[in-house]
């Protein structure tokens, strides 16, 4: 087996295509992950984190790639980040407040996603359709678009009563799911939303949000070769050398003979591959 590259892993990079073609990102290194199918890999953890935000080493990575002191701090690991209807921006306790301009005072889109059955959520304009593969799923359309972040998490608790807003991952790599009709589930959606909706725009303005009757419905093909019909967790902190061959790749796992790997919650550990 030879040694390919090393470096601080983030999550893979990935294109849609008629089968999505994903990259395996170690620093500056990014290695195309789709010709390793059906071969030997190998991922060693090096023993190592390094805060992806100020570099510095750490025991435990938090939120997916910081050390502590940045996970306390930095507005982009605030609780609202991943609950966005708790934006606390108005009350002028923003960690940063320019950050929260840029980030959270632009466009969102609210989407439905088929990852694992039908689910709800929200994504910036610049991750479509980054964030329809990071979560596996096989179909994505957007409903709505709104003005702030905050206006998406609202929309998303709405519809959130009707539909999950969680991903079974352990179905999704299995690859249990089937084509569903994303347009005719908006229809229903929207219809049983919209007294709701209806006040959000009373509140916000009726340009704040918009419909998408025109969207079409994206389809999305992942390198598998062979779905797990058992899926088990692979884990650096339990096992510094995961190897095995490749089986496939879906949403941000690599699907091993021996096991699946989450690639993204290792985000900011020192690892070096092989194959």
């Amino acid at each position: 087996m030879q040694h390919i590259a090393q470096g601080a892993l983030t999550k893979m990079a990935a294109e849609p295509g008629e089968q999505v073609q994903y990259q395996l990102v170690l620093d500056d290194n990014k290695i195309d992950l789709n010709p390793y199918l059906g071969q030997p890999v190998r991922l060693e953890w090096l023993g190592e984190i390094n805060c992806c935000h100020c570099g510095r080493k750490t025991k435990k990575s938090y939120s997916q790639g910081y050390c502590y002191p940045c996970f306390t701090k930095l507005p982009q690991c605030d609780l609202c980040i991943m609950s966005p209807e708790k934006c606390h921006f108005d009350q002028g306790t923003c960690r940063d407040p320019d950050w929260g301009e840029r980030f959270c005072f632009q466009s969102h889109y609210v989407y439905l996603a088929n990852s694992s059955g039908v689910k709800v959520g929200i994504t910036r304009g610049t991750q479509v359709p980054t964030r329809w593969i990071d979560q596996g799923a096989i179909q994505a359309l957007p409903i709505l678009k709104v003005e702030t972040r905050f206006q998406s998490g609202l929309v998303e608790r709405i519809i959130g009563k009707h539909i999950t807003d969680k991903t079974n991952w352990r179905a999704m790599l299995k690859g249990q799911v089937d084509p569903v009709d994303l347009i005719a589930e908006r229809d229903r959606l929207l219809e049983l939303c919209q007294p709701e909706l209806s006040e959000l725009e009373e509140r916000f303005g009726l340009q704040a949000i918009q419909r998408l009757p025109d969207a079409e419905v994206l389809e999305l093909n992942y390198p598998v070769l062979n779905f797990p019909t058992k899926v088990s967790s692979l884990n650096f902190d339990k096992t510094a050398v995961v190897e095995g061959v490749l089986q496939g790749i879906k949403g941000q796992y690599l699907i091993l003979d021996c096991g699946v790997i989450n690639l993204r919650k290792f985000s900011s550990y020192q690892v070096s591959f092989s194959a």
